[in-house]
C-alpha cells in the first residue's frame, strides 16, 4: 500500500491520514481484522491480487490466507458461504467485484442474508457486510456499472450505506462490520482515487445519520455516493450567481435519516434529489415522499428529481449522456427557484 503521510490531530488526539477512498477502506478492513479475530474478508481475487481495484491489497500478506482469501468466480457461492460462516459465529465481509455481478447472488441476499435473523426470531443474526463496488463514472463495460440501491433498500432486513469520501468510507465501514445486521456497503467506484484527510477515529454519528456537506439557504441538494461530489460542483457554480445551495449527503440509504432531511429542507424550503439510478421507482421517490410528508407546509416548490434514464445502465461510451450532469442539476435548481 502507498506510504501514508500521518500527522497528529491536536483537537481530538487521533491521527489524520491523507488517504484515497480505496486506501481508507483498506485501512478500515485492516483495523477490523486486527480488533476482531472473527472478521473474514473474501471474494473474487481479494487475496493474492488485492482485488480488482486493489482495495484489499496487502491484507492477505498481513493476516494470512485463512482470514483473507480468494473464492471461485461464483457470486451465489460467495454469499452462500457468508451465510454459513455467519451462522457459525464469524463476521464475514464478502466482496463482489462489481455491482452488476450481484444479480446471481440475489437469491442468497434476499432470501437468506436479509431474512435469517427474522426467521429465527433473533437466534441467528447475520453480521455480514457485503462490499459492493457500485455506480458508474469509470466508463466500464456492460454489467460493470449499476445503481442498485433501491433494490437493496426495498428488501426488509438489509441496511444500505454509500460513502461519498474517504473519511466516511473509513468510519461507515467500521459501523457496518460491527453491526449485527446485514449491511450492503456500496462503494462509488468513481471516487476511489481522490485523496483527502481522514481522521482515524471511531464513528461519532449513529447508524442512519445523514450529514450536511455544504450549508446553504435557497435549496437543498440531496445525494449519495459519487453524486455528492457532483452536487458540490453544482453548488459552487450556483454561488457565482448568488444562489446558495445546501448539499446533504444521505449516506445511509436504509435507514434513511428522515429527521435530517426534514431539518434541512424546512430551512431552505426547496429540494432537488440527485441519483444515478433510473427515475421510475428509484430511491429519489422515497426521499421526495419523506420530504413531502414532513415538510409539506414549509415547501415553496415541488421536490425535483435528477436521475439516470429509464433504460438499462449503459456501457462506458454512453455513461456521460446517462449520468446526471451539472447542467441537468442546475436546470432542476432553476425550476424549483422559479416555481
Amino acid at each position: 500500500m502507498t506510504e501514508l503521510i500521518e500527522r497528529a490531530d491536536t483537537a481530538a488526539d487521533t491521527p489524520v491520514v491523507e488517504l484515497s477512498m480505496q486506501q481508507a477502506i483498506n485501512r478500515a478492513l485492516s483495523d477490523l481484522l486486527t480488533e476482531d479475530p472473527e472478521v473474514l474478508v473474501f471474494g473474487e481475487d481479494v487475496g493474492t491480487l488485492g482485488g480488482v481495484f486493489r482495495v484489499t491489497e496487502g491484507l492477505q500478506k498481513e493476516f494470512g490466507d485463512k482470514r483473507v482469501f480468494d473464492t471461485p468466480l461464483a457470486e451465489s457461492a460467495i454469499m452462500g458461504m457468508a451465510v454459513g460462516l455467519a451462522m457459525n459465529g464469524w463476521r464475514p465481509v464478502p466482496e463482489l467485484q462489481f455491482d452488476g455481478f450481484a444479480y446471481p447472488a440475489i437469491d442468497q441476499i434476499v432470501n437468506q442474508v436479509a431474512r435469517m435473523n427474522y426467521r429465527t426470531r433473533g437466534a441467528t443474526p447475520m453480521p455480514i457486510t457485503l462490499r459492493l463496488p457500485s455506480f458508474g463514472g469509470i466508463q466500464a463495460p456492460e454489467h460493470h456499472g449499476e445503481s442498485l440501491e433501491a433494490l437493496f433498500a426495498h428488501t426488509p432486513g438489509l441496511k444500505v450505506v454509500a460513502p461519498s469520501d474517504p473519511a466516511d468510507a473509513y468510519s461507515l465501514l467500521l459501523q457496518s462490520v460491527r453491526s449485527d445486521d446485514p449491511v450492503v456497503y456500496m462503494e462509488p467506484k468513481a471516487r476511489y482515487w481522490e485523496r483527502r484527510p481522514v481522521q482515524l477515529r471511531e464513528p461519532s454519528d449513529p447508524i442512519g445519520t445523514s450529514r450536511i456537506v455544504r450549508p446553504g439557504r435557497h435549496a437543498t441538494l440531496i445525494a449519495w455516493g459519487a453524486m455528492v461530489h457532483r452536487c458540490v460542483q453544482v453548488a459552487e457554480l450556483a454561488a457565482e450567481d448568488g444562489v446558495d445551495l445546501e448539499v446533504l449527503d444521505l449516506r445511509w440509504l436504509k435507514p434513511i435519516d428522515a429527521a435530517g432531511l426534514a431539518a434541512s429542507v424546512s430551512r431552505t424550503r426547496r429540494a432537488v434529489v440527485v441519483h444515478e439510478a433510473p427515475l421510475t421507482a428509484g430511491l429519489g421517490a422515497e426521499v421526495a415522499t419523506l420530504v413531502t410528508e414532513n415538510c409539506f407546509r414549509d415547501l415553496a416548490a415541488p421536490v425535483q428529481r435528477v436521475t439516470g434514464f429509464d433504460v438499462p445502465y449503459p456501457a462506458g461510451p454512453l455513461e456521460p449522456q446517462y449520468l446526471p450532469t451539472i447542467d441537468r442539476v442546475l436546470l432542476a435548481v432553476q425550476r424549483t427557484l422559479e416555481y
